[in-house]
């Protein structure tokens, strides 16, 4: 039987050398991932793409979720392994509670890449006129959700906030005036943006609070990482490189825009203008402090974590020297 078992990997890897795509003896890790085609949860499927994860020994399954919430769910019931693009916020909640999920890389810090907008007909101008008005997010507990409450807080306006699901979801609901506000983030929404079909209300980088503050984080299943901690740590490995690769190797915005469904020339605007690539950083999770303030006063946590607990939630492995 072994043998033949290592007849069979001889052959798939001679296979493998012929077509990288494919890798018949990778192990498998499922994620869960917040939103598709965008520049930061696109880590994984683009260094997929560039045949980095496989040169890793692994090959990924995506889901794609309508939102952090939803990913953070995924995370918790085991159905996937890992978790891209979940609210920090939302993550601090779930362990607090005795959520089995561990952060495992920093995601997005900042919150520029988020925007509000109102049709173009809409009769609003600014955020300070959405007291009694329906402003969506996508679920609870996601960045756009802790962003929106934010912007509130901030604007000290009393909107309503209102899940709405994934971007597309959110532009039939505004357009419709089911909401009165919608949210998106690139490359969802910026053509209708350019053409003037709808108007750009806020982005969440006008709440102050975003400033220096991870809003978004990888995380793991807490039982996958105690079993498959070799394997996790190699997709540590591999999401670090596709992280350098997208960024510094030209290719990166070619694969991205095949991706991401754009043109190459909106690819460079994503990452220039929105998502430059100090903010995509997985190796910190910054404003921690500030995070756990505005979970407690979002009514996601109920007092802030000790350093025990931040410890044990905070899992981001060293880089190997």
């Amino acid at each position: 039987m072994f043998r033949l078992l290592t007849r069979f990997c001889l052959m798939t890897i001679a296979a493998a050398i012929a077509y990288p795509a494919v890798g018949q003896c990778e192990d498998t890790l499922k994620l869960a991932v917040g939103a598709p085609n965008n520049w930061d949860s696109g880590v994984p499927d683009i260094g997929r793409r560039a045949g980095i994860f496989q040169k890793h020994g692994l090959n990924l399954e995506l889901l794609y979720t309508s939102g952090g919430g939803e990913t953070v769910q995924a995370v918790i019931s085991g159905s996937v392994d890992l978790g891209i693009g979940a609210g920090t916020g939302g993550v601090l909640g779930a362990f607090a509670k005795g959520a089995p999920v561990r952060i495992l890389l920093a995601g997005t810090t900042g919150a520029s890449d988020l925007y509000w907008y109102v049709p173009a007909a809409s009769p609003l101008k600014s955020f300070n006129e959405l007291a009694g008005k329906t402003v969506a997010y996508s679920t609870n507990g996601a960045s756009t959700h802790i962003t929106l409450l934010a912007l509130i807080k901030h604007f000290n306006v009393a909107a309503k906030p209102v899940s709405t699901g994934a971007s597309a979801v959110t532009l039939t609901q505004a357009m419709s005036g089911q909401v009165d506000v919608g949210w998106a983030s690139p490359p969802f929404g910026l053509d209708a943006l350019d053409e003037g079909k709808i108007r750009l209300i806020a982005r969440g980088s006008d709440a102050p609070s975003t400033h220096g503050q991870t809003v978004r984080v990888h995380i793991v299943n807490a039982q996958a990482l105690a079993q498959r901690r070799d394997v996790i740590e190699r997709f540590v490995a591999a999401y670090r490189e596709a992280y350098e690769w997208l960024y510094d190797n030209p290719d990166g915005v070619r694969i991205y825009a095949d991706y991401g469904k754009v043109s190459e020339r909106l690819a460079i605007r994503i990452r220039d203008e929105f998502l430059p690539k100090e903010a995509m950083s997985p190796e910190r999770i910054l404003g921690i402090d500030a995070t756990m303030r505005d979970a407690i006063d979002f009514k996601f946590l109920q007092a802030p974590l000790s350093k025990a607990q931040l410890a044990e939630l905070i899992q981001i492995p060293p880089r190997a020297k």
